[in-house]
């Protein structure tokens, strides 16, 4: 669907009363943008027709791609009434380039996260759909595992990327950098207009000042932790802090919590929740940050319990938010489980 169909789409729902968002936002390093706010889907999202009918024997799956010339398989995590899976399938999906690439490269086996049917993984092991999107943590869809020839994964995306990162995670595993890098250190190599110029970031009532010691593995703190990883000149960054941090609910949910920012390019020191010291850049590269904003969810303990690291609008921030403040994780470690059953 190209830019122009997208955004008369936007005229004719908004006329029609439908609630849904779209920002058709030029460039951001370069590359065209495209971002939605919440859209809401009233039926199923098919599958492109050139995703593979499979009956889900993942080992007997990578082998008849890498037979076929192919890198390897992708397995998608998807879920009916998902606008991020509906931006990933029509607007990344939907441009020539990437379909075509994605096609001559890999095949794409999709998983319904609920579904009952059984799956046999890498290690022969049989399990159905909703337990293996379970074991492999895909909290947030949709989610795509890259497997390469040997089985092995070569890269995990979470959540949605806009289609020029995506287009890099394609051809980070295609042309084998996952064998000598990290998603995050390619990108910053491979593409110096990924890497901002210094600038002003937001700042937030409820961030805590500096010093940043965050340590809480000798002493529990009194609650949970957000740290907050952005950086300068970032549209997205600009998104959160403009649209989901202004409603109330999110900001008065920030404000039950210990929340720090850090620019993922500054040398500041910092102590992090596990005890270590380091710098913020360094931490950022360690915990294999490659999207700004990322927003990490620490417990009393200092253990990371959940990570918001892609595309992100209101209603899931929000989920997330009451998961974080109503200790969700120490009831169910599984966030995705946690919503379902307890009815956020």
């Amino acid at each position: 669907m190209s830019y122009k169909s997208l955004a008369t789409l936007a005229g004719i729902l908004l006329l029609t009363g439908i609630t849904a968002s779209f920002t058709v936002s030029g460039k951001e390093g370069g590359k065209d943008v495209l971002e939605f706010d919440d859209f809401p889907l009233e039926e199923p999202i098919g599958y492109p027709e050139w995703f593979k009918r499979s009956f889900l024997d993942l080992p007997e799956d990578l082998a008849e791609a890498i037979s076929a010339g192919k890198k390897g398989i992708v397995v998608y995590f998807g879920q009916k009434r998902c606008p991020y899976c509906q931006m990933l399938l029509e607007v990344n999906f939907g441009l020539s380039d990437i379909a075509t690439y994605t096609q001559r490269n890999f095949d794409i086996i999709p998983i319904d996260i609920w579904g009952v049917d059984e799956v046999t993984d890498m290690a022969g092991e049989v399990l159905t759909e909703r337990e293996f999107a379970l074991r492999e943590d895909t909290n947030f869809t949709p989610s795509l595992i890259f497997y390469d020839e040997q089985g092995e994964v070569a890269l995990r995306l979470r959540g949605y990327y806009p289609p020029y990162k995506f287009r890099a995670a394609l051809e980070y595993v295609a042309d084998d950098h996952y064998r000598r890098e990290r998603f995050s250190e390619y990108l910053e190599r491979g593409d110096p207009t990924l890497t901002f110029e210094p600038g002003d970031l937001h700042e937030e009532v409820f961030f805590s000042a500096p010093p940043y010691y965050l340590d809480r593995s000798r002493f529990p703190a009194d609650g949970p932790l957000a740290v907050f990883f952005e950086q300068g000149n970032c549209h997205a960054c600009d998104v959160l802090h403009t649209q989901p941090l202004r409603e109330p609910a999110i900001y008065q949910l920030f404000n039950k919590l210990e929340a720090v920012q850090l620019d993922i390019w500054s040398d500041v020191p910092v102590v992090t929740p596990d005890g270590r010291r380091t710098t913020a850049q360094q931490w950022a590269k360690d915990l294999g940050l490659f999207y700004t904003p990322s927003i990490l969810f620490f417990d009393e303990h200092g253990r990371e319990v959940l990570r918001v690291d892609s595309v992100i609008r209101f209603y899931r921030l929000r989920n997330v938010l009451n998961y974080v403040n109503n200790r969700g994780y120490l009831v169910e470690p599984n966030y995705q489980r946690w919503r379902v059953t307890s009815g956020f």
